[in-house]
């Protein structure tokens, strides 16, 4: 039976406050305005007998004595190939133009799954991107980041990911959107056929925080639904910033405590709780997490990178419109370097060009001040030059083989064999004369 309330307490800018016991974390709650109108929202969190409920939409009009019913269930969200190829608002309405998308409806962001139902990661994921692929190798079921300033290319790094990736479905949320940059994800996935096999949930930046806030757990819930009917998933979230901000928007609104920054101090488990649904299911299916993290004044200890950076599996760092190889980092790439998917000389050769890499902008960084260079040092500039537009620019589109090659092929155009500090096996299978 439903319970009703005809008396609202310290209504806010966006949440209210509701007298009541026997009601759950997440439960959808109805307000029937005296105008003949309605209101739903949600059950926050509780203090004594004071439920905090935040409501979706404004409460312009709302008044104390207006009726609030609880409606006894979650959020919930469509599952299933009904939702592919739609456009979804943050409550799983279409914003598409479509008809309703109706079918399995199911509770959003439930348990993560069994520990013991977990694989270890162990197929690598291609993106035709050599930073990636060969240098910070993308692994089925990781979480990663894309570590950004405002401005950078992250959005479109996203979208490459997504049409180079053999993923069976690809789940977007985008969160505080401009519409140039809804337009783009669709149009995106329009030109490389993937549409159909797409669904993207999307907050406009007009939209208000908590509608942000539920868009990465819809996007994962259908994710999951997918994995475990045997699926490769590729979940997009961007951007992670401005979920952590919604979540301070509302924390502030319910007069919570701040912590760093102002934001919430179960900001660390918010984030965890929709990383941590990246997934290898044994027997089944797949979740990848590939997300993009503003940060403010490119500052890596901002709380929001900081607190992704101790709960994802590396980051790709993006700045000046390309990955930096040195604050990128993919913690699972060792599961599949030098394997199957991969060739022999991939770890030796991965690790002398960074290293040659370091001691080119050393000379760089010599002849800007007017050193005279040695022989050496001018190899090590001509690298440089040839790494950073052949390996580091994003328009590259090579396969790893093919990139493993072209790394060959860059060392013999400016090295001989023996300053390359590759062993001697390797030199003599793939060196190119």
């Amino acid at each position: 039976m439903q319970k009703y309330y005809e008396e609202i307490k310290n209504i806010g800018n966006s949440t209210f406050v509701v007298k009541s016991t026997g009601v759950e974390i997440g439960e959808m709650v109805r307000v029937d305005k005296k105008c003949g109108t309605s209101l739903f929202g949600s059950v926050l969190s509780f203090d004594g007998e004071n439920v905090y409920i935040q409501a979706m939409g404004t409460l312009k009009g709302v008044s104390t004595c207006d009726r609030v019913t609880f409606l006894k269930k979650q959020m919930r969200v469509v599952v299933g190939d009904q939702v592919l190829g739609r456009i979804l608002n943050s409550s799983g309405a279409p914003i598409d133009g479509g008809p309703e998308v109706h079918g399995n409806e199911v509770d959003i962001l439930m348990k993560s799954a069994n520990p013991v139902k977990r694989s270890v990661p162990h197929t690598m994921i291609s993106t035709n991107i050599p930073l990636i692929d060969m240098f910070n190798t993308l692994v089925e079921s990781q979480k990663i980041p894309i570590f950004s300033i405002a401005g950078e290319p992250f959005n479109e790094l996203l979208m490459r990911i997504a049409n180079q990736t053999n993923a069976d479905v690809v789940v977007i949320g985008i969160m505080a959107a401009r519409h140039d940059t809804l337009h783009a994800f669709v149009e995106n996935a329009r030109a490389s056929g993937s549409l159909e096999k797409t669904v993207m949930f999307v907050h406009m930046a007009t939209d208000y925080p908590v509608e942000c806030i539920l868009v990465p757990d819809m996007a994962l819930t259908v994710a999951e639904e997918f994995a475990q009917r045997g699926k490769k998933v590729l979940v997009l979230l961007t951007d992670m910033t401005a979920f952590a901000d919604s979540l301070k928007e509302v924390a502030i609104g319910m007069e919570q405590i701040p912590s760093n920054r102002g934001y919430p101090g179960s900001l660390y488990s918010d984030l965890a709780l929709r990383y941590e649904k990246a997934i290898d299911i044994y027997g089944a299916g797949s979740i990848t997490i590939v997300s993009a993290t503003t940060m403010p004044g490119d500052d890596v200890t901002h709380p929001v990178p900081d607190n992704t950076g101790y709960i994802t599996e590396g980051q790709f760092y993006l700045k000046g419109g390309r990955i930096e190889p040195f604050g990128s980092l993919s913690r699972l790439k060792q599961n599949v370097i030098g394997g199957p998917q991969s060739r022999d000389d991939h770890g030796d050769l991965m690790n002398t060009m960074i290293s040659l890499y370091a001691d080119s902008l050393k000379a760089k960084e010599l002849y800007s001040m007017g050193f005279k260079l040695s022989k050496f040092d001018e190899k090590l500039i001509r690298y440089l030059r040839l790494f950073e537009s052949k390996m580091m620019n994003l328009n590259v589109n090579i396969s790893l083989y093919d990139a493993l090659d072209l790394g060959w092929k860059i060392l013999s155009e400016c090295f001989d064999s023996s300053e390359v500090r590759i062993v001697q096996t390797l030199i003599d299978k793939y060196w190119i004369a």
